[in-house]
């Protein structure tokens, strides 16, 4: 072992394999450099080699993306390539067994603090880790970095859901007709039945079931850009038609053979979001509604009905009842109802003016 202070004050501290110096690092105290070489010599026990871990970020990324094509989704392919790509400068010139779980949990606050909402905070830490489990693979670092971190917690507001009554529905869907009939019914299909843009797009005609009762099943996915894949659960779903929209997805069908896609637009093409807002006006007729809001009016919508929420959870395909929970939050409890019809009861303030006598009693 070899532990020298440097002039600085610091303690620098030399791995060596026989006679042959393999790395060296300086600490602030002598047992740091000391623990450190311990680490190190361990590490090549295991079949680890510090100068492999010289090896930069950036010179490795393009490693991993090429073994991460064929493992991966297409969709999580190209996320962990958008990701990665934004690291920053200084992150990516550093050679992987330099960086340490405080030179990420850094990352992860940088880029939290760029804006973004914490699920793609936790995507990104996902995608850094799955990159240095690789590296741990690979035997050029002894243990992951990240595991140690933590996702920072969201300082920008959350966007909030904004689902349309049943009234600005129609409302919507009718100023929609003004420019696309056809367009303005798969509005009122996809906020009655919850279906994802993505689902939309890659249902098929066989997809309709209409004994024992009508419902669409759902096993498949076709976000822009990407070939088709499953839904975003992994899971297969079935959701209900109801008596609202069964004609307007019977019209969708009509004609077609069974593996042709089921919603169109009415030239027959795939439906494609930004055409779709620029033959509709959506910026206009949506008012000031995303399209995903259309997802958010059918859970809201079989809620307000009575549907039970574990029902509404399997419909929706939600992965937990706490994603379920935040319509229920938005429309509120049987409680909260109650109170509210209490409030504004007989001798309430809520329910009747209260007279000036009234008022000046107490006073």
């Amino acid at each position: 072992m070899t532990v020298r202070k440097t002039p600085s004050g610091r303690w620098r501290g030399v791995l060596k394999v026989g006679r042959e110096q393999v790395a060296s690092k300086t600490f602030d105290t002598r047992a740091q450099a000391v623990a450190w070489i311990d680490r190190e010599r361990a590490a090549i026990a295991g079949g680890v080699d510090p100068r492999a871990g010289k090896a930069t970020v950036r010179a490795l990324l393009p490693q991993w993306f090429e073994t991460r094509a064929n493992s991966v989704a297409g969709t999580t392919y190209k996320t962990d390539q958008r990701l990665l790509k934004a690291l920053p400068a200084w992150f990516v010139a550093r050679g992987v067994n330099s960086l340490t779980d405080r030179e990420v949990q850094r990352v992860l606050v940088e880029y939290a603090k760029a804006g973004r909402v914490r699920s793609s905070t936790v995507r990104y830490r996902a995608a850094l880790s799955s990159f240095f489990s690789w590296c741990v693979r690979e035997r050029l670092i002894a243990t992951n970095p990240v595991v140690n971190t933590r996702v920072p917690r969201q300082t920008t507001p959350r966007v909030e859901m904004r689902p349309f009554t049943e009234a600005e529905l129609e409302s919507v869907s009718t100023a929609v007709a003004g420019h696309d009939e056809r367009l303005a019914r798969l509005v009122l299909i996809a906020g009655w039945t919850g279906l994802r843009w993505s689902e939309l797009r890659a249902m098929r005609v066989r997809s309709l079931v209409e004994v024992p009762l009508p419902l669409l099943i759902v096993e498949r996915a076709a976000p822009e850009g990407v070939e088709v894949k499953t839904t975003k659960s992994g899971r297969v779903r079935r959701v209900p038609i109801a008596d609202r929209v069964l004609p307007l997805v019977r019209e969708f069908a009509a004609g077609k053979s069974a593996d042709e896609l089921l919603f169109t637009t009415a030239s027959g093409h795939q439906l494609h979001v930004g055409a779709f807002k620029r033959a509709t006006d959506w910026k206009k007729t949506g008012r000031g509604h995303r399209v995903y809001d259309l997802r958010h009016t059918a859970a809201c919508l079989w809620l307000v009905r009575g549907v039970d929420p574990t029902t509404v959870k399997a419909w929706m395909g939600h992965a937990s009842m706490a994603t379920t929970n935040l319509y229920i939050h938005h429309l509120g409890t049987a409680a909260d109802r109650a109170a509210l019809d209490r409030l504004n009861g007989p001798g309430c303030a809520g329910g009747a003016p209260i007279s000036t006598d009234d008022a000046g009693q107490g006073s």
